[in-house]
């Protein structure tokens, strides 16, 4: 029985619910997701979940938040001016802006509330602070 080890490139398809059954992501309807184990290509509980699969195996494992997109932090919520975005750039709650980070990296940002003085941008990722629940099923394995 062939199974999934670090270095290992693998194919799996999944689908990501959230607790309450929301389905946030799924590759059942395109091309399997590839990745090779050991890399950090996919977050920490997800690699750690397909390693030992058997080729063919099905699973279902629970991510919690630590070793997915970490918790939700307060600290990563940023309150700016309005008029610090140029008007070009068209503002709605739910946007998803970048800004340029200290060493010149761009990070995403959404919109989460507007006021005629204020917008308020939310740098966490949208499933920080959440546990996940992945459907796994390892397609292939090639070493």
């Amino acid at each position: 029985m062939i199974q999934a080890k670090p270095g290992d490139s693998v194919s799996i398809h999944y689908t990501g619910k959230l607790e309450d059954g929301t389905v946030f992501d799924s590759s059942r309807d395109r091309d399997p997701l590839q990745f090779s184990l050991g890399s950090g290509q996919v977050i920490p509980g997800f690699e750690a979940a397909v390693l030992g699969m058997a080729l063919g195996e099905s699973k279902t494992e629970v991510i919690t938040a630590e070793k997915a997109y970490g918790p939700y932090r307060e600290e990563m919520v940023l309150v700016i001016e309005r008029n610090q975005i140029p008007t070009d750039i068209p503002l709605e709650v739910g946007a998803q802006l970048q800004l340029q980070g200290p060493q010149g990296q761009l990070l995403p940002v959404l919109v989460t509330d507007l006021s005629e003085a204020e917008v308020t941008l939310d740098a966490n990722h949208p499933l920080a602070g959440e546990d996940l629940i992945f459907e796994i099923e390892l397609i292939s394995i090639d070493s």
